[in-house]
């Protein structure tokens, strides 16, 4: 096994990838910005060292500095956590050159599914569905247009290299799409230094079905089930829970094995995420994009399937055998999991301060996994998860009820924060139900 690890992010994720390297006699070692200097993580690393300023550009994502820091601490590999790095091929390749292990998929399929046109080929050529769109980017507005009158409106207008719900736009119509497109690819040039645009079909009533993949150290692909993630604000995640209420025994063996072969056409190893959109009325699903990371929501998976994700990062990172028989996966129960955001509950804007009070709820199927503490500053300078809060039940009805209690129970002055929103979700008829879609969000608004 690894001996030592220098965690390559910050916050809750930092934290918890620390949590499992203890557990494992693994030596911890974290990065950290200047702003981030009192968070847990920091603290509770075996090993410390600053990286940089505020800026993420110059901590988190400043390659040399954080290389710098691995070889001053001895670190014998590098585990990006999500975000930041953790999907940079370069920066996977200059690891690994570096004599170090990389705790991630290879810098070829993080390359291969990096841009959204081409991973869509390749999944088609997998024999994976994807949805109707666009073989090549729409080189100027005149192709676009001729695109979407192909495929047929309305479409949705995305950035090929974009991820995390950014870089997206949908159009009804022609003007509506002339719009979108400038506005996109404008975004996609600033944000990824890559304008290139796709138009794909767009489904008004459609839900967010992701698989949780793993590329063993022996070269085979397993699948953990699936997670529903329908409940989004602006296209990111709220709201995440395994088993999907709307996936049937059948259906589920059709995502799984589709998800299999996305990776197997990739020669994935390692921990990643084959997402995609599932049509409610046809029970069509279609390939996404691919997630070649941890992913934020991981904590539903590791309670349904009894799975400790990090740890199998680790351990096909040092090219070993799973804890788990890949032959006798299944799930059993069900898990949510609510995304504690420093933020307006209504409008979910962005609101950061000081911590006054932080109390977190405990109990039978309660997992709070925290990135800030009482006296900690939410800085404007980073993404506004706090905290994620899982529970589990033997059911879905047990882990709802569970989810109510334990919103209940989570005390937070000081920066806004979207409680409340959760509290109205988990009495909303349309999520009890199941039978929610991803405009579940705004039409409680």
């Amino acid at each position: 096994m690894i001996e030592s690890l220098l965690v390559a992010n910050r916050g809750e994720i930092a934290r918890r990838i620390i949590r499992t390297a203890r557990r494992l006699g693994i030596r911890a070692i974290a990065v950290h910005s200047e702003a981030d200097a009192g968070l847990p993580f920091v603290t509770e690393a075996d090993e410390a060292v600053c990286v940089g300023p505020a800026n993420p550009a110059q901590s988190y994502r400043n390659v040399e500095a954080i290389l710098a820091a691995a070889k001053s601490t001895g670190a014998q590999a590098i585990h990006p956590g999500y975000g930041f790095l953790s999907e940079n091929a370069d920066f996977a390749r200059t690891v690994e050159a570096g004599g170090l292990i990389w705790v991630g998929p290879g810098a070829d399929a993080i390359t291969a599914m990096g841009d959204k046109i081409n991973a869509r080929n390749l999944m088609a050529a997998a024999g994976v569905p994807v949805a109707p769109g666009t073989t090549d980017p729409a080189a100027d507005l005149d192709a676009a247009v001729a695109a979407a009158a192909e495929i047929g409106y309305p479409v949705m207008v995305k950035a090929a290299a974009g991820g995390g719900g950014m870089g997206m736009g949908v159009a009804a119509d022609e003007a509506a799409l002339r719009t979108e497109y400038d506005k996109v690819r404008s975004f996609a040039e600033r944000m990824f230094g890559d304008g290139s645009v796709l138009i794909e079909r767009y489904f008004p009533r459609v839900r967010h079905v992701e698989v949780q993949i793993l590329g063993l150290a022996d070269g085979r692909v397993v699948a953990l089930g699936e997670r529903e993630c329908s409940v989004q604000r602006r296209n990111q995640k709220l709201v995440e829970e395994s088993p999907s209420p709307a996936v049937s025994p059948e259906l589920r063996e059709r995502f799984l094995a589709a998800a299999v072969r996305a990776g197997e056409a990739v020669d994935y190893r390692n921990a990643g995420t084959v997402e995609c959109l599932l049509d409610p009325a046809t029970q069509e699903f279609f390939f996404l994009e691919m997630n070649t990371r941890l992913q934020v929501e991981h904590p539903v998976t590791e309670y349904v399937y009894g799975v400790d994700l990090v740890e199998e990062q680790l351990r096909v990172a040092a090219g070993l055998a799973p804890t788990f028989d890949p032959d006798a996966l299944a799930p059993r129960g069900h898990a949510i999991e609510l995304r504690i955001n420093a933020e307006d509950p209504k409008r979910f804007l962005p609101g950061p301060g000081v911590i006054a009070i932080w109390n977190e709820p405990a109990g039978e199927g309660v997992r709070v996994d925290s990135g800030y503490l009482a006296g900690n500053t939410v800085t404007p300078f980073y993404d506004s998860l706090m905290a994620k809060l899982i529970v589990s039940g033997r059911d879905r009805t047990e882990a709802v009820e569970r989810a109510r209690a334990a919103v209940a129970q989570f005390e937070i002055a000081g920066p806004k924060n979207n409680l409340p929103f959760f509290a109205e979700l988990l009495e909303n008829a349309e999520f009890l139900s199941g039978d929610y879609d991803t405009g579940i969000v705004s039409r409680m608004r």
